[in-house]
């Protein structure tokens, strides 16, 4: 056996520059003591970031695992966050601690719509995949899967006081669902488009629907009374073709359907936006009172939804205002004539723009991406923007105003750039990280991961740090350097290097100048030197480049490098090929050609053997430098290779490309170490600290789901309801545990069965036999109560999911475990559940099965009686509490629950009235 070599291990470290991830919306939260709209929750990669809007600060990270955060719903009681991620797969985190207990796996794409019942009892999701599935926040399970929709799920919304849901999507189509059973009763095909958005106002009498034109749909919904259910009109249930004439008469009747035995839906008109494309998101404060929606652009139209009172106060002015008109009109008709009858009263139509007025509108600094909006004592209303450039604004505006105006109060802008980050650079001793952009360059510290400096620049391609990490040097995309004092977080100087695109430079190993390469087909050579700065009265020296030689090539140069030794120079150019030169003479030495697109990138080993360069045609090829031969080319990424750099005093060299990854390769053995899968976009640039222990911006590797097909439930049928879990990697490991601790209970029960009958036969004492390791492991349970351990560790999320990959022959032994369970009254609520599932999927063996025929008997008798001694005892602890609650209320005349705070709201009404009094006597 041959030697093995060891390779260090890059992990996960941290992610920033990122104030808010475009692929998720906002939402605002409330943390323990936290005021109400000072907090929001913005997806940053796999992670989530909630942020002090005041202060501008992170106070909170929710932690992912690899997957992209596409969606946020905060709880109705703002302790929880429920966050979607890409994978299908969906978390609950605790804002009180940050960390996440409960997990739930049942679409198999990215989550693209999630919403609380009221109670916050009960969450449903939609996703790419075209499913809806509710789960139960409680029980941590999954209800059931409907289906229906044919494209992606824009919204999905519960109604408060039926048991009633209602989904949209991009087929244009909204669904309403019965989830007592399970169908969908009613689609509403009004749309011509994608269906992007909805919201339920009027105490959900009324369904507003955004699309991808300029109008707001509304659509009134009416549900049927009780008494009308009782004697429903008939429906004629056709007609023949000599009917023809009362085709008109017959419409109304033959349009009404099952559908409207629970409710009906007209549409009341539509609200026209001033925006011309399509609604992007669609939102509307807790109590449905303010509208807010937006397009693909710098405006948010903000309505507000008028009561029933300002609405008719509105028609009376209305009135009165189309009566004195009337009037007038008539009298000038009349004039000099008496008038014979008096003017009828004019009949004023009550319009959907009579009930949904334009408020405002807030423009915003850039494209908006989403918005939420929350409702605030004394009529305060606070908005939060994410916006596309990577920027969270916050506005607040009165809507008890006349013409209320938006103020802005915060705005996230130091923690990020605007635009792609196109440079980033390691400084001398590891501590700062440079980072560039298309405006704006800025200096982090690594340790903390604050910004130290931000300064405006042009288009940065390419960054160093000088010698001493004073001053930093950029090459910009107009064919500028510009050079920035650290210490003040100002330019110093703008060089006009070259007439094209500066794409590269390079530090020269003896620090004392660079070497810049140019798009003007120059590669030019520059110094360092100090002058006095004529800008000071002090008469201080500041940094210069002066410019020694020139280069002059063929083609466009996009990379140049400098060789550790200082004696070569390596220059890829856009014909595809590396020449290697002199650096002291420039005469040329080698031509390295084999790429068939451009080289984007390169670099040299630290003792001057290797030549690594990644070029746009996806490879990787390692050369010699003493001959310019190939030593091995290798397929690196599945897209253009941007960026290649050798850990230091090592073969072992890192790139980046434009399919996401990072990858690690060892140039002496020609094999890929270690895949960085981070990135949710393509990486432009890499750069590695020169101590080789960091890497800006790393990711970590997971092993993929479980393969397969999703387990099918014998008997179900492909039909609109349907499961809610999904197979993962987690269920099969679960049912793995569950047939293990089944196998170990087979075995000792056998043993035991053998040590009994040899103790009947034998004349002498014969000791038991040893027990399983695993069950002394764990402190010498039985092996019956070790089963029931294994099946409590299953979380409730994927109980069902692995109880159904669970082969047959292990469920008759499980079902005579669970009637001594239930027998014994452990764990009954759990038993019970898992019961009931294997019952209900293999009904069929099972009931054919005459060797379970008894056990199944004594289940249904010890199953009722246990389940009645834990619902009496529930019955009889409520009744002590509220006995209890009666007597306390009683002794110390203390009001409890809902009575107390009620008692709160009322005195803090009193005071403001008595403050309100005091303003106005004063």
């Amino acid at each position: 056996m041959g030697l093995t070599k060891q390779y260090l291990r890059y992990v996960a470290s941290a992610v920033f520059g990122v104030i808010g991830s475009q692929k998720a919306n906002i939402a605002y939260v409330t943390l323990r003591g936290g005021e109400k709209g000072r907090y929001v929750a913005v997806a940053a990669c796999e992670q989530v970031f909630i942020w002090d809007v005041r202060k501008g600060e992170k106070v909170l990270i929710l932690q992912g695992q690899k997957h992209e955060v596409t969606f946020l719903c905060a709880s109705p009681d703002g302790i929880h966050l429920a966050v979607g991620y890409e994978d299908g797969a969906v978390r609950i985190f605790s804002l009180l601690n940050g960390e996440s207990n409960v997990s739930f796996n049942g679409h198999k794409t990215a989550v693209s719509a999630m919403h609380y019942d009221s109670l916050g009892a009960r969450l449903v999701t939609g996703s790419r995949d075209t499913d809806v599935i509710v789960w139960d926040i409680i029980n941590e399970c999954g209800l059931y899967r409907l289906r229906g929709h044919k494209d992606v799920i824009t919204e999905a919304l519960f109604l408060k006081d039926k048991n009633i849901l209602v989904t949209s999507s991009k087929d244009s189509f909204v669904k309403w669902w019965d989830l007592d059973t399970q169908h969908c009763f009613k689609t509403m095909v009004g749309h011509r488009s994608e269906v992007w958005g909805m919201v339920l106002l009027n105490q959900e009498n009324r369904l507003l629907t955004g699309s991808a034109d300029s109008e707001l749909r509304a659509w009134d919904i009416d549900y049927l009374q009780e008494e009308k259910a009782e004697g429903e009109t008939k429906v004629k249930k056709g007609k023949t073709l000599l009917d023809d004439d009362d085709d008109e008469d017959n419409e109304e009747e033959l349009d009404e359907s099952p559908e409207e035995r629970i409710l009906s839906c007209k549409k009341a008109g539509s609200i026209l936006r001033e925006a011309r494309d399509r609604v992007v998101s669609l939102t509307a404060d807790a109590k449905a009172r303010v509208i807010a929606c937006h397009g693909n652009d710098l405006v948010l139209e903000i309505f507000t939804v008028l009561s029933e009172e300002e609405v008719q106060k509105k028609m009376t002015k209305k009135t009165k205002k189309a009566k004195k008109k009337a009037t007038k009109a008539q009298g000038e008709a009349a004039e000099g004539e008496a008038a014979e009858e008096e003017p009828a009263e004019p009949l004023v139509e009550r319009t959907l723009k009579d009930e949904i007025v334009r408020l405002t509108n807030i423009k915003a600094s850039a494209k908006i991406r989403w918005v939420d909006c929350l409702s605030c004592v004394g009529g305060e209303l606070k908005v939060a923007l994410l916006l596309q450039n990577n920027t969270v604004e916050t506005y607040s505006l009165k809507t008890s105003d006349k013409t209320p105006t938006a103020n802005k109060t915060s705005r996230l802008t130091l923690g990020g750039h605007r635009t792609d980050v196109r440079t980033l650079a390691f400084s001398s001793d590891n501590l700062a990280v440079l980072s560039a952009s298309g405006d704006t360059v800025k200096v982090w510290n690594r340790s903390t991961l604050q910004v130290i400096r931000t300064m405006a620049c042009e288009y940065a391609l390419c960054s160093l740090f000088v010698p001493g990490d004073r001053q930093i040097i950029l090459g910009t995309k107009s064919g500028k350097l510009q050079i920035f004092e650290l210490a003040s977080g100002s330019l110093l100087e703008t060089v006009d290097a070259h007439s094209g695109a500066l794409w590269s430079l390079c530090l020269a190993p003896d620090q004392r100048g660079i070497v810049t390469g140019s798009a003007d087909k120059k590669v030019k050579f520059w110094e360092f030197e100090l002058i006095k700065d004529e800008g000071s009265g002090s008469g201080q020296k500041r940094l210069t480049l002066n410019h020694t030689r020139t280069l002059q090539l063929e083609e466009d140069i996009l990379c140049v490098k400098f060789s550790p030794d200082n004696r070569l120079l390596a220059v890829s150019l856009l014909d595809c090929t590396v020449k290697v030169f002199y650096t002291d003479t420039l005469k040329f030495f080698l031509s390295l050609y084999g790429h068939k697109l451009p080289v984007l990138c390169l670099d040299i080993s630290h003792d001057n053997t290797l030549i690594a360069t990644g070029s746009a045609d996806r490879n990787v090829k390692i050369w010699g430098l003493d001959f310019g031969d190939c030593h091995r080319s290798m397929f690196a990424h599945d897209d253009s290779v941007m960026f290649l750099q050798f850990l230091p005093k090592t073969h072992l060299f890192f790139t980046a490309g434009k399919d996401k990854k990072i990858k690690q390769w060892d140039a002496d053995k020609f094999q890929l170490v270690q895949t960085l899968e981070g990135h949710h976009r393509e990486v432009w640039c890499l750069t590695i600290s020169p101590n080789g222990d960091h890497i800006a911006r790393e990711a970590e590797f997971e092993e993929d789901m479980a393969k397969g097909d999703a387990p099918v439930v014998p008997g179900e049928t492909e039909g609109e309801a349907a499961p809610a879990g999904k197979k993962t990697v987690e269920t099969v490991k679960a049912a793995e545990r569950i047939m293990e601790a089944l196998e170990i209970y087979r075995e000792e029960s056998r043993k035991m069965e053998e040590h009994k009958y040899a103790c009947q036969n034998a004349a002498n004492k014969i000791p038991p036999p040893k027990p399983n390791p695993i069950l002394v492991a764990f402190g010498n349970v039985s092996p019956s109560q070790y089963v029931l351990d294994v099946i409590k560790k299953v979380r409730s999320s994927e109980l069902e999911v692995s109880l159904l990959v669970l082969p047959f022959p292990y469920v008759p032994e499980l079902l005579r475990l669970f009637n001594s369970y239930i027998h014994q009254g452990l764990e009954v609520e759990l038993v019970c559940r898992c019961l009931f599932f294997l019952l209900k999927i293999h009904f069929g063996q099972i009931s054919s099965n005459q060797m379970m025929l008894s056990v199944i008997d004594e289940l249904r008798t010890n199953t009722v009686t246990k389940v009645r001694e834990i619902r009496d005892v529930m019955g009889f602890n409520s009744a002590a509490l509220q006995f209890l609650q009666r007597e306390i209320e009683s002794k110390e005349d203390v009001m409890f629950f809902a009575d107390a705070t009620g008692q709160l709201e009322e005195k803090k009404r009193k005071r403001r009235r008595r403050e309100r009094a005091i303003l106005t006597i004063a």
